[in-house]
């Protein structure tokens, strides 16, 4: 088998192989782009009144807590805290993708709100399906997303390095 031959059997395989998770890649890919300018897919920062964070753990705790769509009864229901000095807020996102903002000084609660780019996150690396689908699914189609571009770009450029070859030996 030549090696343009096995080239274009490669490339179309290998598209046709990785169609469906490369089609989940990109679209999510594009969602978590623009995940800033949606509230439904991420809940817009609020700004607190104070730049430096004033508040115990103990009452970002028992602030989370009385939120009740949060479900939050201990440490152990909260995923993260993120601390934005630069807007005085705290940001507890809970385990079911909840996501509730404190001011940083009173520890009044900002805003409670579903968090989506979370979930739309684990769609784009294959973490929803399993935890090491990123390892399995995502990287071999990565991999076979390379072999794609390197045998399209060997396919692109084959007929012009043929003429140059025949303009050259003129």
């Amino acid at each position: 088998m030549k090696f343009s031959s096995f080239n274009r059997t490669t490339h179309k395989w290998a598209s046709i192989i990785i169609a469906l998770p490369l089609l989940l890649i990109i679209v999510t890919g594009i969602l978590l782009l623009v995940k800033k300018e949606f509230a439904l897919l991420q809940p817009p920062t609020q700004k607190g009144v104070a730049l430096v964070p004033n508040i115990s753990f103990e009452h970002i705790l028992k602030q989370t807590a009385s939120v009740e769509q949060a479900n939050v009864k201990s440490w152990d229901d909260i995923d993260r805290l993120d601390v934005r000095p630069s807007k005085g807020v705290i940001k507890v996102r809970t385990n079911n993708a909840w996501e509730i903002q404190l001011d940083g000084e009173t520890g009044e609660i900002l805003q409670v709100a579903k968090r989506n780019s979370d979930f739309i996150e684990s769609l784009h690396d294959g973490t929803f399906f399993h935890k090491l689908a990123n390892l399995w699914l995502m990287l071999p189609v990565g991999i076979a997303l390379l072999l794609l571009w390197l045998t399209g770009l060997y396919l692109f450029c084959l007929p012009y390095v043929k003429k140059w070859q025949r303009n050259k030996n003129y």
